[in-house]
């Protein structure tokens, strides 16, 4: 019976397209985008390192845009977006990244101004001690 199957030409027509149909079905299993697993961990360390940094206090909107696309990217997992999921996921990161850098910079801007108003006070005592003499 396969053996006629095979060669009555209407019937090859059929097993042809049907093993084509199996294939391409086959092909685009092996081909859909995993779920983006370490970019989404990479932006959960970012934000933790941004929230050690002191981040919600000096860079409070970035942090919670970090945060915000963390939470579409993991949505975008869910609807089996991969491609949009890894998207949201990098913007996470960098936006997290950006918010470490604006709390570091800030940050330093702190101490520079505190040096500042040290070695204000120190010249004044300096002027006062020489006037004195």
């Amino acid at each position: 019976m396969l053996i006629s199957l095979l060669i009555n030409p209407r019937h090859r027509l059929y097993v042809t397209a049907a093993c084509t149909a199996v294939m391409l079905f086959l092909a685009g299993c092996a081909t859909m985008p995993t779920a983006p697993t370490a970019s989404l961990e990479e932006a959960k360390s970012a934000i933790r390192s941004a929230e050690k940094e002191d981040a919600s206090r000096y860079a409070i909107a970035e942090l919670d845009e970090a945060r915000q696309k963390l939470i579409l990217a993991d949505k975008a997992v869910v609807s089996e977006d991969m491609i949009l999921a890894e998207r949201l996921a990098q913007e996470s990161i960098v936006t997290a990244q950006l918010a470490a850098a604006r709390t570091e910079a800030k940050k330093a801007e702190a101490v520079n101004e505190e040096m500042s108003r040290g070695a204000d006070a120190l010249i004044e005592e300096m002027q006062r001690v020489g006037d004195q003499q």
